[in-house]
């Protein structure tokens, strides 16, 4: 039975407690970030080139395979497909840094694939919404609304941290740490938002998504390490890429995904709670061979 409660708690996490979660996520990334971050493609090309090709194309493509073979529901296999295509994020740089990785060749990953998800994210979910939600489940998406909003929930607060970073370097360094752990609240309030508001949807679908999202995080982390070694990338290089591809801004498809509908945020949701136990692991064992 629907609760009267629930209705108003979906309206306002989806309005409100979502997209302000998202607003101060990244614009604690931006205090983080400078041009150079940006420029150090010329630096890194080969680990930046395989990072984005692991984030951008192989990613996206691991979730579509995987909503398939899990038989996720339409709407969930869309939120499955946005996940693995939302870029990685601050506790990416974190685990990265932790684990003895390239912290450098992580956070340009962050900031070049955090600006191509203005473009790629609303194209994701064109593309899965297409393909999962056929026949009366097919929706009409305003592309250049959901454009518009993404720009101004991701780059216009990720460009505004980058500015305050430039303009005021001593103050940003000083309170980034301050920054970062506010938005590591946000994170976990929507996440458990998330979880509350689609308790009923989760209970049905807990055990399929949770093995799908599982099985994401860690065919993701291992594919691109496997791909970094053979390519001929470090250990520490291959660390930074791995943990990209295990630690995504679920918040970004979350928001994405909430635009269409409240049940496509359940993998995200379900996705931020275990991903710190695997990429967690996975930054442990890492850190020893990179000793």
């Amino acid at each position: 039975m629907t609760t009267k409660t629930g209705p108003i708690m979906n309206s306002v996490f989806i309005t409100l407690l979502l997209p302000v979660s998202l607003f101060i996520i990244m614009f604690s990334l931006g205090l983080a970030l400078t041009l150079a971050d940006f420029r150090r493609v010329v630096l890194y090309p080969k680990g930046i080139s395989i990072g984005l090709l692991n984030l951008l194309l192989i990613s996206p493509l691991l979730a579509f395979v995987l909503a398939v073979v899990f038989k996720l529901p339409p709407e969930l296999a869309v939120g499955m497909v946005l996940l693995g295509a939302s870029p990685g994020g601050t506790t990416a740089n974190m685990l990265t840094h932790l684990a003895r990785g390239d912290t450098a060749l992580s956070i340009s990953m962050t900031a070049i694939s955090s600006v191509a998800a203005v473009i790629l994210t609303p194209l994701i979910l064109s593309l899965a919404s297409d393909h999962f939600m056929t026949g009366e489940l097919a929706v009409q998406l305003d592309m250049s609304g959901i454009v518009v909003k993404v720009l101004i929930i991701t780059l216009i607060p990720l460009s505004l941290g980058m500015l305050v970073r430039a303009k005021a370097e001593a103050w940003s360094l000083r309170n980034e740490p301050l920054a970062k752990k506010i938005a590591m609240v946000f994170f976990v309030l929507v996440v458990f938002a998330a979880l509350f508001s689609e308790r009923a949807h989760i209970g049905e679908n807990l055990a399929v998504v949770g093995l799908a999202v599982v099985s994401l995080n860690v065919l993701a982390m291992t594919i691109s390490y496997l791909m970094s070694i053979v390519s001929g990338l470090n250990g520490r290089q291959a660390t930074a890429v791995s943990i990209e591809l295990g630690v995504h801004n679920t918040t970004l498809a979350m928001a994405v995904g909430a635009m269409v509908s409240p049940t496509m945020v359940i993998p995200a949701a379900v996705y931020g709670v275990f991903m710190f136990f695997t990429a967690g692991a996975f930054a442990r064992w890492m850190y020893q061979r990179n000793a």
